[in-house]
């Protein structure tokens, strides 16, 4: 028993050193288009996948970032996963009130508030994780067959995201399935969360307030992101971790049917820090560009609630993703767990 009390206290120090990190990296900086975020075609991904593997390993090695193209989502399925999202904000306020953020499930409205910001990021969402959505669904009045789709998109980022996985496993000496049993869909410790999100047109009042931002510099809490953009709709931007004191942010562009991914903080724990969980934001418009709405996608793999996050080389101390999970959403969401 002493033992695990130690390794609990050693590893929520763990999660506190993330946290003061992520806290410094406020302020501007300064943008440059030097760095690439490789896109990567996993196209006949069974017969392909130990090169895919390789592509995708070095590209998280080296900026923590990559896109994926030709990964089996339909066109047509993202275009309507968004318009979904744009029918469930243009909702009442009071209406989506009934549905209110708890466990990373439920909407919320400007109440994430990052670290590195300490101001709330000018945002709305509504997040998925699914043995968690008792009560927290339209009815089929409000919003027609949204469940059911909803779900259904749910499920192929889940695919995606577990064959992306899968090469990670390779890379790292575990068996093939062994992400894929970390997020099982089918039990009720499954954490994984899909999340629409809403980044406000910009308000010519608050244009000029720097404290403001879309999203705030943050590393994401789980193994594997995947984003949808709109195109058109840019001020996504990256900066790698070794880098982070130049503070030289690059953008990272919407691309029509193309998947924008990022290694997060479970991986990177899991891989005794070889992948790197790096730090990403959402700009405001500059005053020449669109200063409407901004809508993205975005998929978390988070492992499930009794996964045990451990390296094979144990850099860091045993977690649950659950614990892990518990004392980063607190830290974003005023201990909305």
């Amino acid at each position: 028993m002493t033992l695990s009390i130690l390794t609990g206290a050693t590893a929520r120090a763990d999660v506190q050193e993330e946290l003061s990190r992520e806290a410094r990296m406020g302020g501007l900086g300064e943008e440059t288009r030097e760095r690439e975020v490789r896109c990567i075609d996993i196209s006949d991904f069974d017969r392909r996948k130990e090169e895919i593997a390789e592509q995708l390993w070095s590209a998280s090695v080296d900026i923590g970032f990559f896109q994926v193209s030709h990964h089996g989502i339909p066109l047509e399925d993202i275009h309507a996963a968004f318009e979904r999202a744009e029918a469930f904000f243009a909702l009442p306020r009071d209406t989506k009130a009934q549905w209110p953020l708890a466990r990373n499930a439920g909407w919320e409205h400007k109440a994430q508030i990052r670290p590195s910001t300490r101001t709330p990021d000018q945002k709305e969402s509504y997040q998925v994780t699914r043995p968690r959505m008792g009560g927290l669904w339209p009815t089929e009045e409000e919003l027609p067959g949204f469940r059911a789709a909803t779900l259904a998109f749910e499920r192929q980022c889940w695919e995606v995201g577990m064959r992306l996985l899968s090469c990670f496993a390779w890379k790292l000496g575990f068996d093939d399935a062994f992400f894929t049993r970390a997020h099982d869909p089918s039990v009720p410790a499954y954490q994984s969360t899909l999340r629409m999100l809403h980044y406000f047109a910009v308000d010519p009042a608050l244009q000029d307030e720097l404290g403001l931002w879309r999203a705030g510099a943050h590393t994401d809490f789980d193994c594997l992101t995947l984003l949808f953009q709109r195109a058109g709709q840019g001020g996504l931007q990256v900066l790698p971790g070794k880098e982070m004191e130049g503070r030289r942010w690059t953008p990272v562009d919407p691309a029509e049917g193309v998947i924008t991914c990022n290694i997060g903080d479970m991986l990177t724990r899991w891989s005794d820090d070889v992948l790197p969980s790096n730090f990403h934001r959402v700009r405001n418009p500059l005053p020449h560009e669109y200063q409407g709405a901004r809508y993205s996608l975005a998929f978390f793999c988070q492992a499930n609630e009794d996964a045990v996050i451990e390296g094979p080389a144990g850099t860091h101390p045993p977690i649950t993703a659950g614990e892990y999970l518990r004392q980063r959403i607190s830290a974003n969401f005023s201990n909305r767990y």
